[in-house]
């Protein structure tokens, strides 16, 4: 089995089902402990290559992602590799648009998409997902199941 992230380590959301997400500012020094195995960048311009392996969303801050359909399939990667591996989803300041997608995470893990924003604020950062459109994103937002 893999290492997780420490439960008690900073931006790390633990959900419902156990799954360990990591959600970060870009802008701040990578945190100590084991790197991540895959991570998820969402900015408005692809990142320099970095070591392990990622995908880039396209999403401008303060806005919702350019291509719902690229952003609903990182999501699930995520999801998915969460249940296996360390993930990190980050943005340039880790709240908007982390908050917003680490939000969308607890919808494919089960929480009410009307309760997902209050859950992430809670346990992640109470400032998260900054706009009503990151809000009505989250809204939208369905689980396959």
């Amino acid at each position: 089995m893999h290492e997780e992230w420490d439960i008690g380590s900073p931006g790390v959301l633990q959900l419902p089902s156990g799954r360990r997400v990591r959600g970060r500012a870009l802008r701040a020094p990578l945190p100590d402990g084991p790197l991540p195995e895959f991570g998820v960048y969402l900015q408005g311009r692809p990142l320099v290559p970095i070591d392990w392996d990622s995908r880039w969303v396209h999403w401008r801050d303060f806005r919702v992602p350019s291509d719902g359909a690229d952003a609903y399939d990182a999501l699930y990667e995520v999801w998915v590799r969460a249940g296996r591996q360390r993930v990190e989803v980050a943005c340039s300041d880790g709240r908007g648009r982390t908050g917003t997608a680490l939000a969308c995470l607890a919808v494919l893990d089960g929480i009410p998409a009307k309760e997902a924003v209050s859950f992430v604020r809670r346990h992640y950062d109470p400032r998260a997902v900054e706009t009503p459109w990151q809000r009505r994103f989250v809204g939208r937002f369905r689980s396959p199941g």
